[in-house]
């Protein structure tokens, strides 16, 4: 057995044991390219508010106490704000027994809450689940997992097959031959659709192992920086007083002041009393997504204490920052995202392509021993034959 036929195998049983996988993942994967512009084109009166003419709008400790009086058992833990779009709602991200999670958005200009939505089960909550954990908490998690390392080593499994023995051969597998018969037809669109996208998908499925393995995402580290993984936590918060009036809109106003591109802002409460406050803001004027500032204050006082910018991060913690844009297509956009769709598309097909040709192979194989039988003679005959 060739090395190639070594490989062939290898990409046949792998993918029929990820396939329904691969599939569940890939088409879920299809959704969440654009689930930020549809859920907001679906719940535009959660995210978006009239603008009143010369209206003022609330201090955010108004919309903080606002937000946390709507349920007692939420705990809010962080505070996104848009600066420089006036339409948008200011949403609080809160949590009921650590593992639900709702948002609640509130009317910048009233104060009042426009109403709160369970994360988990909304539409696009339940496919998140679903891509993420099949919806089947850790067991499915170690599913999806496995299922995206099989996946990596299928694409260069792929790439090997697909690969022309003679160079005049290219041309035909870099062409869908669409007025062949099915079964051809069926094996341009597994070969000839995965090598188009084969790059896509690699980055997709490289950037999922990053998500799903600390190992993986610290070996990112360990070839750009060549360290470990830093220890990300907000400095100790030395001084302790009360938080007072205008607390928050302190921090919103000194980030912005900071910070004055148009983003997000998100303020996040420590988990620990010890530690300080962490406010980042979202370029949302940079070239690419994802681009983060952080700036760190000091709980009560509102002093800075520390800045953590990202011009100045190391290469390993820009491409760790690069990590989602780069999985989700958002890297650039548009653009992009029509081609992590795409290739999501095509993902979503190679399990039902691949398999198809798999059953026909064997359809094929089974005829063959049909019309051929292998004879099993006796020991007495092979001595009445001699």
């Amino acid at each position: 057995m060739t090395l190639k036929q070594i490989i062939g195998k290898l990409h046949l049983w792998l993918g029929l044991a990820s396939g329904l996988v691969v599939l569940i993942v890939a088409g879920t994967g299809t959704l969440l390219v654009f689930e930020d512009e549809l859920d907001e084109w679906a719940n535009k009166d959660f995210f978006a508010v009239a603008v009143p003419q010369n209206a003022q709008r609330v201090s955010v400790d108004s919309m903080y106490h606002a937000a946390k009086a709507y349920d007692s058992s939420l705990k809010i833990t962080r505070i996104y704000l848009e600066s420089k779009a006036p339409e948008r709602s200011a949403i609080f991200y809160a949590k009921k027994k650590k593992t639900n999670t709702w948002h609640i958005a509130v009317n910048p200009y009233t104060g009042k809450v426009i109403r709160a939505r369970n994360l988990d089960k909304r539409f696009f909550g339940v496919v998140l689940n679903l891509h993420r954990h099949l919806c089947m908490n850790e067991v499915g998690k170690t599913i999806t997992h496995a299922s995206c390392l099989i996946f990596v080593l299928m694409v260069i499994t792929g790439l090997v097959l697909w690969w022309p023995k003679r160079w005049h051969i290219l041309k035909q597998r870099t062409r869908i031959a669409w007025s062949s018969k099915w079964k051809r037809l069926n094996w341009d669109l597994h070969a000839v659709g995965g090598f188009y996208v084969h790059i896509v998908l690699l980055a997709i499925g490289l950037t999922g192992l990053v998500f799903a393995y600390p190992w993986f995402s610290n070996l990112v580290y360990q070839l750009a920086d060549g360290k470990p993984a830093p220890k990300k936590e907000a400095p100790a918060n030395t001084v302790k007083e009360p938080i007072k009036a205008g607390f928050y809109e302190s921090l919103y106003d000194q980030a912005n002041a900071k910070l004055p591109y148009k983003g997000r802002v998100t303020i996040l409460f420590p988990e620990k009393d010890s530690l300080a406050i962490t406010v980042n803001k979202v370029n949302r004027e940079a070239v690419v997504d994802n681009i983060v500032d952080v700036l760190y204050f000091e709980k009560g006082t509102g002093h800075l204490l520390k800045e953590s910018l990202f011009k100045n991060s190391s290469t390993g913690n820009k491409i760790r920052r690069m990590n989602l844009p780069i999985h989700t297509g958002k890297l650039f956009g548009w653009p992009t995202q029509i081609l992590a769709l795409i290739a999501a598309l095509v993902a979503f097909s190679l399990p039902i392509t691949g398999f198809l040709i798999y059953w026909v192979g064997r359809k094929k194989r089974l005829a063959k021993k049909v019309k051929n039988p292998v004879r099993i003679t006796s020991k007495q005959e092979e001595s009445a034959a001699v």
